[in-house]
């Protein structure tokens, strides 16, 4: 809620200090200071005053208690302008009023003394307590974790302040709501931006065994805490710093970044994978540590701040795990950017695989980092597999074609794509998704970044001029020194790579009477890019872990297609003509917006042709859609079906005619009340039991026939736009306490220990069958038989067989007619902003 600041008053504000301010800025954190070792001999109170007011803040107010309450009120007057007035007219301030102020972080109160001898302690304790507000949290369960670290008997403590509700034990916490999806639509251009998407798969949902209130080493355990404490608990495992709870939202975490890397070199004899291992639960602890193991080198490497850490770190690994390492010269950490925009293409076509994706990257300004959203029409790439490249972008950190670095400051937008009905999986869109950075980047400008450091020279004045000489031989600038008596100081930015020891030659030539403070600057481009270059010697195309090129497929046989041409073979048309067609008459010139010809593409091995026209008819007449469902489900039946869109039985278009008995209660259904929502429940052990194909590929593999019968479900959820639930047993599993996830777009349910899946489908179904319309998928005949009289449907396994197979014939049929051409334009897709932007780039 508040922050205490602790200033050296011999020393003054440090370089540390500032970075501490800034983060103390960034979350608005309300803040009191205390400057320390007053009782030092040449400590001035009144510089020491100047110099909060310059490099801090113009709000920092002398609260100490010889203070004159006139001057201390006049002060306070001039940090807001409505208190100013106030004052002006009555001539009296409030102690609220003051609270207010500091809380709005208007004011920032500041004591002087020495915690040495108690001096000014006893007064800055009685300011706290009477300056500070208490907070009203609201009554739904939220908390934010703050620390990980380890008990003596190795049980994992996650630290964490309570901000909503209350905590108990046993109590089931998850942080769900801090991952939520947040999607605007935009009714007009039918497209969406997708502003913040987490995989689902993140969500995580645990138990908490025991919640402590530690004093130093020492704890009591409590069964219930309230909003407003802090405590440690145990039973988190997936938790991490700066992650929100419940309610909360997660902190961002993103300003204190390492930009040094150095090898951890180990003892002779001792096992490098063990200590891989125990440095995984120090990177747990510490946001900033982010440990590498080069496969190749087999060594570890690790990011850090600077000398100062690896001291630290030294330390705690010989404490934690009684292992005495060292660390190798640093290698700085450079990042890539790109120029201007581009489109990358990215497509991934072996054999029984499909997956085409098209990203613009556009540049950002800098310290942005990388953005991620989605400007593709739902009509051309369904909503699911949007999501799933976008996951797919943010999984991962790429990297540059200049050096292998990762790249920032980017906005990547997905604009097209396509998939395939039957050969389409999630892991071929991760492939054309990667590809298709790297196509991007191979075709744009890219551009070397290098950390900066913001410094502050303090020294001599008869020495700034060597001061001066040394900053601009090591690439840096700097403002006009600013000189006081026989004091000068020089205030500028200069890479962290021509800066390192330079601590050590100003003791030298200042004689131990200057200083130099430095804080990251971020990243800014490198000034020395072709030397690195040369002396990295990154070759983009002989990266096998990061390919620039894309899988195409002909004659049943895949083949790669080298990144320039690309564009030769992708199966979506891209052209300057379609994007901008308001400018094709004014520039006949206008050939291919960053893609390069696209006159040429290679049949896929599904069935698509050539047209007579040169173009590919992509999705013709697929008989082989149909066969395989005939081989895999057997013959398709014209027995009457159900259907999860329509009450029980009825006639319908395929000539498929309902039971009597069925359409009597449909019609007394729909007079009594209608379904609000539509539900599909699966058995998934029955259907994959009970479907051939299915049942073989359980025997090599159950979980890929789960995920068979996912991806089968999920392809039909997105056509029916039914609520569909699959549940698998888990009853089995000791100690179980089942779960749900979200799979795309369908729901997974993994049934608790001794819970089977028809008991939780039972129940599901009588406490919604009422108010929805519920379909129960499963060839059990007891279950069938409680589902009836649940006032469910219930569909056996084959007849599913047969819905799922009329669904997709139906996909097919409407894609046919609406892109009979077998190519997609996405210049249509656009608002005139995006069409804007884009021309730039002819």
């Amino acid at each position: 809620d508040y922050a205490i600041l602790v200033i050296s008053g011999s020393e003054g504000i440090q370089g540390h200090t500032e970075t501490l301010w800034s983060l103390l800025l960034r979350y608005n954190i309300p803040t009191f200071i205390f400057i320390n070792k007053m009782d030092l001999e040449g400590v001035d109170r009144h510089k020491l005053m100047e110099e909060l007011k310059e490099v801090l803040s113009e709000g920092c107010v002398d609260f100490s208690d010889d203070q004159d309450p006139k001057l201390l009120m006049e002060n306070l007057a001039m940090c807001d302008e409505k208190l100013f007035n106030h004052y002006i007219e009555t001539g009296i301030i409030k102690t609220e009023d003051i609270a207010k102020l500091i809380e709005r972080r208007k004011a920032y109160p500041c004591y002087f003394g020495s915690a040495l001898k108690q001096d000014g302690v006893e007064a800055f304790l009685n300011g706290i307590s009477e300056y500070t507000l208490g907070k009203r949290y609201p009554m739904d369960f939220g908390a934010k974790v703050y620390k990980l670290a380890r008990d003596e008997q190795g049980n994992r403590l996650t630290y964490m302040k309570i901000t909503g509700g209350s905590l108990k034990v046993k109590m089931p916490v998850t942080n769900q709501k801090s991952i939520q999806v947040e999607i605007n639509h935009e009714d007009t251009n039918n497209v969406e931006t997708n502003h913040a998407y987490r995989n689902h798969a993140d969500i995580w949902e645990e138990k908490i065994d025991q919640i402590r209130i530690y004093s130093g080493n020492r704890y009591e355990t409590v069964d219930e805490i309230e909003a407003g404490n802090v405590c440690a608990v145990t039973g988190l495992s997936k938790a991490y710093p700066g992650q929100g709870l419940g309610i909360e939202n997660d902190l961002d975490m993103a300003l204190l970044k390492p930009v040094l890397t150095y090898q951890l070199i180990l003892p002779s004899q001792y096992n490098p994978f063990r200590m891989l291992s125990q440095l995984k639960e120090l990177e747990e602890e510490d946001p900033t540590l982010h440990i590498v193991w080069y496969e190749k080198l087999q060594e570890i490497h690790i990011q850090l701040m600077g000398e100062i850490q690896i001291e630290i770190l030294k330390s705690i690994i010989k404490e934690r795990f009684d292992v005495d390492v060292e660390f190798g010269a640093g290698n700085i950490l450079y990042k890539e950017t790109i120029a201007k925009p581009v489109v990358g293409v990215g497509h991934f076509e072996p054999l029984r695989h499909y997956a085409e994706v098209h990203l613009l990257m556009e540049p950002q300004e800098a310290g942005t980092g990388l953005v991620f959203e989605s400007r593709c029409s739902e009509d051309i790439l369904d909503r699911s597999w949007q999501r799933l490249i976008l996951t797919h972008l943010e999984e991962k950190e790429h990297i540059g074609v200049l050096t292998g670095s990762p790249i920032t400051d980017m906005k990547i937008t997905l604009i097209s794509g396509r998939a395939h009905l039957k050969h389409t999986e999630g892991g071929d869109f991760r492939q054309a998704t990667y590809r298709a950075v790297r196509q991007g980047l191979k075709k744009t400008k890219s551009i070397l970044l290098e950390p900066y450091y913001h410094f502050r020279l303090e020294a001599p004045s008869e020495n700034i001029g060597r001061a001066m000489t040394d900053i601009q031989n090591m690439k840096g600038s700097f403002e006009a020194p600013l000189i006081s008596g026989d004091k000068a100081i020089l205030i500028g930015n200069a890479p962290v790579a021509t800066m390192g020891g330079y601590q050590t030659e100003v003791n030298a030539y200042t004689r131990g009477r200057g200083s130099l403070f430095c804080t990251l600057a971020g990243y800014r481009p490198c000034h020395n890019e072709a030397e690195i270059l040369e002396r990295i010697g990154y070759d983009s195309e002989l990266d096998p872990d990061n390919p620039t090129g894309s899988v195409f497929c002909t004659h049943g046989a895949g083949f790669i297609v080298s990144w320039d041409q690309v564009e030769n073979y992708m199966h979506i048309e891209n052209s300057m003509k379609e994007l901008f067609p308001h400018k094709a008459s004014d520039n006949e010139e206008l050939d291919t917006y960053s893609y390069g010809s696209s006159d040429s593409m290679l049949n896929h091995d599904s069935g698509a042709r050539k047209s007579s026209k040169g173009k590919i008819d992509y999705w013709q007449e697929d008989k082989e859609l149909e066969e395989i469902f005939t081989r895999t489900f057997g013959p398709l039946k014209q027995s009457a079906i159900y259907t999860s869109s329509k009450l029980g039985y009825e006639k319908n278009p395929d000539g498929m005619v309902a039971s009597q008995a069925n359409k009597n209660q449909n019609r007394k259904d729909i007079k009594s009340k209608v379904p609000t929502q539509e539900y599909l429940l699966v058995d998934g052990y029955n259907i994959i039991f009970s479907w051939k194909e299915l049942n073989e590929l359980a025997k090599k593999n159950m979980d890929s026939a789960r995920y068979k019968l996912m991806d089968i479900l999920s392809n039909y959820q997105g056509f029916k736009k039914c609520k569909v639930i699959i549940v698998f047993d888990a009853y089995k599993v000791k100690g179980g306490v089942g779960s749900i996830q979200s799979y795309h777009n369908i729901d997974v349910v993994y049934t608790k220990e001794a819970e089977t899946a028809d008991q939780y489908i039972e129940k599901v179904t009588h406490e919604i069958a009422r108010d929805n319309h519920v379909t129960v998928a499963t060839s059990d005949a007891l279950e069938q038989l409680i589902i009836l009289g649940k006032g469910a449907i219930r569909l056996s396994a084959n007849d599913l067989k047969d819905e799922i197979l009329r669904v997709n014939n139906t996909i097919r049929s409407d894609y046919l007619e609406k892109y009979s051409n077998g190519r997609v334009n996405i210049g249509e897709q656009f608002g005139d902003d995006v069409i804007e932007f884009l021309e730039e780039e002819k």
